[in-house]
């Protein structure tokens, strides 16, 4: 790289500490290009100078961290989540709340990026700048999420949002990473589509505090309500899910949800729930920066002393957990 190259890039580099101050202040640009520094290098084995850089600025802040409601949207494909996450920004922007939309989409199989990364169904919150969305792809990561989902999460926190809601790709069974993520998991499903059937069997029941019948105008949707009632009534739990009818595309239901989220969300704070998640939350962030780092140091071991041990298990000299012991044992 010749001088004038290295020099040029230098002065277009953004200054990181600007970049987090504006993105504080709310700037959408600053915002974007905070998101896509986290989402270019997360899940490298070795996290970069700028991305420890970002996280350590966003942790200093005067506002305190996971301050942001965290709502996770989920359900099968077909079942309106990004209808329905579109009304919930009406819905909180009229009551004058800041929204961030992290909407994770299906990756392309030949560039990464994310196929339904145009969002037609909240374009009409383009151009308020009470709404942030933004369109990660999963990049091949299951459960629904992207791997860098969290550390926009924690972008759009600092950047002031009070609401974040996170749409999922809508794998169907496996999706259970965002009941993690979120502070009110809300489990869409639509009549006709044998999803209270997938909800019993997935186990989606335990992970969900608002269920959603949505396109509750079909045929179908009293059934849809009843068996989701009477599958929530065997749930030993504080806390029984509501279930709430909605037609998200004509906004129909949209205060019954408000009011079930708003619900949840008392019950959250008066348990101590609340505070629980978020622990949660930041114990699952730690773990998978360290295992990260745990297995860009497995990696360097594989080679001519992973062959050595297994030539010497398939000799019978040793057994697979003596072998791994060891492995693990160079590690320290």
């Amino acid at each position: 790289m010749s001088e004038q190259t290295a020099a040029a890039r230098a002065r277009t580099a953004p200054d990181l500490g600007e970049l987090v101050e504006q993105a504080r202040q709310g700037r959408p640009r600053a915002v974007a290009r905070l998101i896509s520094l986290v989402e270019n290098a997360a899940g490298s084995a070795v996290p970069s100078a700028p991305l420890r850089a970002v996280m350590a600025a966003l942790a200093t802040g005067a506002r305190r961290p996971y301050a942001a409601r965290v709502i996770g949207l989920t359900g099968s494909p077909g079942v309106g989540k990004s209808t329905a996450t579109g009304m919930l920004i009406r819905a909180f922007r009229r009551r004058g709340a800041r929204v961030g939309v992290l909407a994770v989409d299906p990756s392309s199989p030949f560039t990464g990026g994310a196929l339904l990364g145009d969002r037609v169904r909240m374009q009409e919150h383009a151009t308020d700048p009470g709404v942030y969305i933004r369109s990660m792809s999963s990049r091949g990561h299951l459960g629904g999420l992207a791997w860098a989902t969290p550390q926009a999460l924690r972008v759009l926190d600092a950047a002031g949002c009070d609401v974040v809601l996170v749409e999922t790709v809508g794998v169907g069974q496996a999706e259970v990473d965002v009941a993690r993520l979120a502070d009110t998991t809300v489990v869409l499903v639509a009549p006709g589509m044998g999803d209270e059937v997938q909800a019993a069997k997935a186990g989606i029941l335990e992970v969900a505090d608002v269920f959603v019948v949505n396109k509750a105008d079909r045929d179908g949707a009293q059934s849809a309500v009843r068996e989701l009632r009477s599958m929530a009534g065997l749930v030993d739990a504080p806390w029984r899910p509501p279930i709430v009818p909605t037609v998200a595309a004509r906004g129909e239901g949209a205060d019954d949800l408000m009011a079930a989220l708003d619900k949840h969300q008392a019950y959250l704070e008066e348990s101590g729930e609340a505070e629980r998640r978020r622990l949660a939350r930041a114990r699952d962030e730690i773990e998978a920066v360290a295992l990260a780092a745990l297995r860009s140091r497995f990696a360097n071991l594989h080679g001519d002393r992973l062959d050595e041990l297994a030539a010497r298990l398939v000799a019978g000299q040793t057994d697979p957990y003596a072998a791994a012991d060891d492995l693990i044992a160079a590690l320290a």
